[in-house]
């Protein structure tokens, strides 16, 4: 797991020290002075006699490769997280990695550094044989003659791995670490999720899970049982791109053709207005999306109140039957015209108190009617995706998981708007009895800092991050630290270890210099940017030397923990990139040159797989 080194601490570190107290030297043999000096002298004595006892008894750590060979993939992100809990709160064990005396473990540092791959380090690539396991630790070899090569001598052509190798690498970690072991970010076939994400949250106990239950049933016990609740709110509303009344907020400017429902006067807060669940289907014309299908109906009676089939302005070039249901011979002798639509529909939405109008992804709804409505309720926000914001989960997996029932089944023959609607109107019931916490994750997972502070009567955390960690992963931390550089990340580290029982830091110049971190599409160009981004030539160095400097630092029984995350995400990115313009190609009903071919699809998957790997190297200063 680590390099042995010899032992740095001095044997007078263990002698008496003079006694202070409240920042004064005691009186020494005075009256009644002397007894505080015998107090503190105890304490002192029982501290070293405890600190004695665990430095006879360090703790060590071995991966468990019988376990990592069972795994059909390399170890997760979520791992990671698990072993650090483990020893930096009270966890259980993990089961890929064996610890001896955790609890002598006296801090944990965990540093994100995105760049260090096997190539960077000059390791061995995966192996690719059958018999051959590629996720079990890669032995790291002990520092060459070519390794210690100065970086002035070699100037590389390209910001890539290879020539990072060749720059020597990073020696600290050949002289500290013996292994890194192989680790998958998390994800799926076709996209990378978080790393950060995936680290700074887990689940709860199930000690926890039953306090959290009981809470949320005492909390709404006596919630009103109205779906009023459920109202979006203007800024949610903005957020998911919706059509906003000008009456509401100044952000959307209704193009010709559109309407919004008239303002009311407020109406008396006792009266529950009404509610219909709306579902709309649409198929493509000269002009794109054009809505050809709107079914409405009544929350209270569960009665159809509005089913129109609709007649678009231009000529169709596409039903979309697949989806919408509609074919050519539905559509035959209507000559109902989305004018005509939007008068029956505002004839049911001009009343008071204003009616609430709902749906699952309301806002294309909406956008197909040409609407804006102030009073909206949407089943893909009130309900939560596993996997949490901002993935929004379908309406046919909500209504099977929730409802106990499967819609959506007509295969080509497409959806059924009434069916949709239905299901949405049933989803906003359920949750108006079960309460606001019925269909969301939140009780099963939980931030390791919420986890932390609970064990060992609260464990001190820093996050020492680039940009604003306080607004983002640390925003539950004990301490957060924002910085602007590598360098900042380091000085905040050193301030922050000697006070903070865990500590997580992120490097990120390596990546930068790597290429790996390419400003936005479309970015306007900024006159306070920073430079471009350093060589690979200055980076390694630099980053040597700061590891270096972290690691003399840190006190005895401390576990150091580099982890990559992924490797270079780039060509993922392009693939995703491509994808998503045909996609929305597709969805607008446009042309144009944007094409996706099963070969791409196949190469996005092996470009996923490929960025998904990265290392962790675990070890613990002795």
């Amino acid at each position: 797991m680590k390099r042995s080194e010899p032992s740095s601490r001095s044997p007078s570190e263990h002698k008496d020290k003079k006694v202070r107290i409240n920042g004064e030297e005691p009186a020494g043999q005075g009256e009644g002075d002397g007894e505080w000096t015998k107090v503190e002298k105890r304490k002192d004595k029982k501290k070293r006699k405890l600190e004695a006892k665990h430095d006879a008894n360090p703790p060590a750590f071995m991966y468990a490769k019988g376990e990592i060979q069972k795994r059909r993939d390399a170890i997760g992100i979520s791992d990671v997280r698990d072993f650090v809990l483990h020893i930096a709160a009270d966890a259980p064990p993990a089961n890929w990695i064996r610890v001896e005396n955790p609890r002598n473990v006296q801090k944990a540092v965990v540093l994100l550094i995105p760049g260090l791959t096997t190539k960077v380090l000059g390791l061995p690539p995966p192996p690719t044989s059958a018999i051959s396991n590629p996720n079990l630790p890669i032995s790291i070899p002990l520092p060459a003659d070519s390794a210690s090569r100065s970086s002035a001598d070699f100037d590389p052509p390209e910001k890539t791995e290879e020539a990072a190798a060749l720059l020597g690498g990073v020696p600290f970690i050949t002289r500290t670490f013996s292994h890194a072991c192989p680790t998958r970010a998390p994800g799926d076939s076709t996209r990378m999720h978080s790393v950060l994400s995936e680290f700074f949250h887990g689940p709860v106990s199930q000690e926890e899970k039953r306090k959290r239950i009981l809470q949320r049933i005492n909390t709404e016990r006596n919630t009103a049982k109205s779906p009023v609740q459920y109202l979006l709110s203007v800024e949610q509303m903005i957020n998911n791109d919706y059509p906003v009344p000008s009456y509401m907020a100044d952000v959307f400017q209704k193009p010709p053709g559109w309407v919004e429902t008239p303002r009311q006067p407020d109406a008396d807060i006792s009266t529950i207005p009404q509610v219909y669940a709306i579902d709309c289907e649409m198929c493509i014309t000269e002009d794109g999306k054009e809505l050809t299908r709107v079914c409405m109906i009544d929350y209270n009676t569960g009665r159809v109140v509005y089913d129109q089939l609709v007649k678009p302005a231009k000529p169709i070039t596409d039903y979309l039957t697949r989806f919408s249901g509609i074919t050519a011979e539905a559509l035959q002798g209507v000559t109902t015209t989305l004018a005509t639509v939007q008068k029956q529909v505002l004839a049911y939405l001009s009343v008071l108190p204003t009616p609430i109008l709902l749906g699952h992804s309301l806002e294309s709804d909406l956008r197909a009617l040409r609407l804006c409505h102030p009073s909206c309720i949407d089943t893909a926000l009130i309900y939560s995706h596993p996997r949490g914001r901002p993935l929004k989960p379908g309406l046919a997996w909500l209504t099977k998981k929730w409802c106990g029932r499967e819609i959506q089944t007509r295969g080509e023959g497409g959806h059924d708007p009434e069916e949709d609607a239905r299901a949405c109107l049933d989803l906003l019931k359920k949750k108006v009895e079960n309460g606001p916490s019925f269909g969301e994750f939140k009780i099963d997972t939980e931030s390791i800092f919420e986890r932390m502070s609970r064990s060992r009567g609260g464990v001190r955390t820093a996050v020492v991050d680039h940009g604003n960690p306080a607004t983002w992963h640390g925003g539950s931390a004990s301490t957060t630290v924002a910085c602007a550089s590598d360098e900042e990340v380091l000085q905040g580290l050193l301030e922050v270890i000697p006070s903070h029982q865990f500590v997580f830091g992120r490097f990120t110049e390596l990546a930068d210099a790597l290429g790996w971190v390419t400003p936005k599409l479309n970015a306007e160009p900024d006159a306070t940017a920073p430079a471009p981004s350093p060589s690979l030539a200055s980076v390694l160095p630099a980053l040597d030397s700061h590891l270096t400097q972290l690691h003399a630092s840190l006190p005895p029984r401390t576990a150091l923990v580099l982890v990559s995350g992924h490797s270079d995400p780039r060509r993922m990115s392009a693939l995703s990139a491509k994808r998503i313009a045909f996609e929305s190609a597709h969805r607008a009903g446009k042309g144009g040159d944007e094409t996706w071919t099963a070969q791409d699809a196949r190469d996005l998957e092996e470009a996923v797989e490929q960025a998904r790997r990265g290392l962790v190297l675990v070890g613990v200063k002795a």
